[in-house]
């Protein structure tokens, strides 16, 4: 009796636990905040945390989303745009924006810069060097230390192997950086904006994880889809500059689901996003493995600026927090 009251006690458990949603551990969403009537941060986390959403990028040290994060067991990304400050004074930055919630936040990486471009490229490496030294300064040095770069800093990307960065006297030394810290390279990789860009002449199969007449075979690697293909271009720029052994993290990658753009749409998101946390645990051609990946992003923002699709990337409507469409994280 006693062996069977065992066994149904761990039935019961394992029922119990099988109703949680588990996070897909490559998967995090991009916490987005300029919309009108969203959510507050505390209820945002619980949505996260509901939706067994297991990690997230903030664009800023919000103090507000910090504060919500205590305790959630949520991996961040927390980005940082103001180098000069960082250059400057790193210590100071890690005392206000690190040093109070550490113990109750899980920082993973600090993002210096999104994005940059023109003669601020300059500032990153300063800026990385100056942040990761104050992190080690403070005991934080597990903390990694990186900038987030979208798929124009290539020269060229297509075929795969031919990546090569546009500035390597910039790329070369922040690559060397991340090597010698053990850091990924931050990369925001749009499918969406490469298909939109191009009038449609890429296939849309191609570019939504879908079947496909297109297929690319390079360098003894075979590509059935867009994104995949656009990820090992950057690892091929970066062994380019002699340092194979960094990895990607996908900082950013979405479809909008309306605002006019071609292919904008919500059959066309919900496939697009839904493909890829399907997909990226398997890697790409070029480095097997999970491929860490954050979907932009949680809530449409009604204030975005730029073209009108830019309003309509998330996965949530921001007043009742309604999904925008059907999507699975576990």
């Amino acid at each position: 009796m006693a062996s069977v009251l065992a066994a149904t006690a761990l039935l019961i458990g394992a029922l119990a636990l099988a109703s949680i949603p588990t996070a897909v551990q490559s998967i995090g969403v991009c916490y987005g905040t300029q919309g009108d009537g969203l959510p507050s941060a505390a209820d945002v986390v619980q949505l996260y945390q509901s939706k067994g959403i297991g990690a997230m990028r903030i664009y800023s040290p919000d103090a507000t989303i910090l504060q919500a994060l205590r305790g959630s067991g949520i991996d961040v990304i927390v980005d940082e745009t103001n180098l000069d400050a960082l250059i400057s004074d790193a210590g100071s930055w890690v005392q206000a924006n690190v040093q109070p919630y550490i113990g109750d936040v899980k920082f993973k990486y600090i993002a210096v810069g999104n994005e940059v471009e023109g003669s601020d490229t300059q500032k990153i490496l300063p800026a990385m060097q100056s942040l990761a030294g104050a992190l080690s300064a403070a005991g934080f040095g597990d903390i990694k230390v990186s900038t987030a770069v979208k798929m124009s800093v290539l020269a060229t990307s297509s075929p795969p192997s031919s990546g090569a960065f546009k500035d390597s006297s910039v790329m070369g030394p922040v690559v060397r950086f991340l090597a010698g810290s053990g850091a990924p390279l931050l990369a925001n990789v749009y499918p969406y904006f490469a298909y939109r860009d191009a009038g449609g002449s890429i296939d849309l199969g191609f570019s939504l994880f879908e079947q496909s007449s297109t297929t690319v075979n390079d360098d003894g690697h075979v590509y059935t889809n867009l994104f995949d293909a656009m990820a090992d271009a950057i690892y091929s720029a970066m062994e380019k500059e002699g340092e194979s052994g960094v990895p990607i993290v996908v900082s950013e990658s979405g479809w909008p689901s309306d605002g006019g753009g071609l292919g904008a749409s919500v059959d066309n998101a919900q496939t697009y996003n839904q493909n890829l946390i399907n997909h990226v645990g398997n890697g790409t051609p070029k480095r097997s493995g999970p491929l860490e990946t954050y979907i932009f992003a949680m809530f449409n923002e009604n204030k975005k600026q730029g073209d009108e699709t830019e309003k309509h990337f998330g996965l949530f409507n921001g007043q009742d927090k309604s999904p925008v469409y059907p999507i699975s994280f576990s």
